[in-house]
């Protein structure tokens, strides 16, 4: 095995750079390498300070307070994400919200929409007992995207009545993000 070692590796105008040849599995880098195609993005979180979800039918989750959103994906006014030109691939999603004080979470549900159509029916109920400070439901799921596609967040609950979420103020009752998987 041979080793290279220089300060600064540039390429010629017009050209690029390729490492490893038609033979290569696979590359090891460094940890410390940041930047260009290695990072998680896009990647957006948004948040929410009031929900109510009605009885018996699936209520549209609107995250309306940006958080973050590394590529301009994320549009708060209609609280979807939408992967950008370009940036087709794998991505990581998540929700939770918080539902109100005393209410019993059982009946829960929580799913991701692609492009207005259920995606993924992945949810948890992560406490459902009554009187306690909050309840917390969420959905996590990975999803294979292209690019225009778009993603929401609806619930649905069967306690009864129409069901508010855990108010303490600000954009902490829940949170919608994502970020893109690299190396998949």
């Amino acid at each position: 095995m041979s080793t290279i070692k220089v300060n600064n590796i540039e390429n010629r105008t017009g050209s690029s750079i390729t490492i490893g040849g038609s033979s290569t599995t696979s590359l090891d880098l460094a940890s410390t390498i940041t930047g260009g195609t290695l990072t998680n993005t896009p990647a957006f979180k948004a948040g929410i300070t009031e929900l109510t979800i009605g009885y018996n039918t699936f209520t549209k989750i609107t995250y309306n307070s940006e958080i973050i959103d590394t590529d301009n994906a994320y549009d708060s006014s209609n609280s979807k994400f939408t992967v950008p030109t370009g940036k087709g691939g794998v991505y990581f999603l998540g929700a939770f919200y918080t539902v109100a004080t005393g209410t019993d979470s059982t009946g829960f549900q929580m799913h991701f929409y692609k492009n207005g159509s259920l995606l993924e029916a992945d949810r948890e109920i992560r406490a459902k007992t009554v009187n306690q400070s909050y309840n917390t439901v969420q959905a996590v799921g990975i999803s294979e995207l292209s690019a225009g596609d778009y993603i929401e967040v609806y619930a649905n609950q069967a306690s009864g009545g129409a069901t508010d979420s855990y108010n303490i103020g600000y954009a902490n009752q829940g949170r919608f993000y994502g970020y893109k998987l690299i190396g998949v």
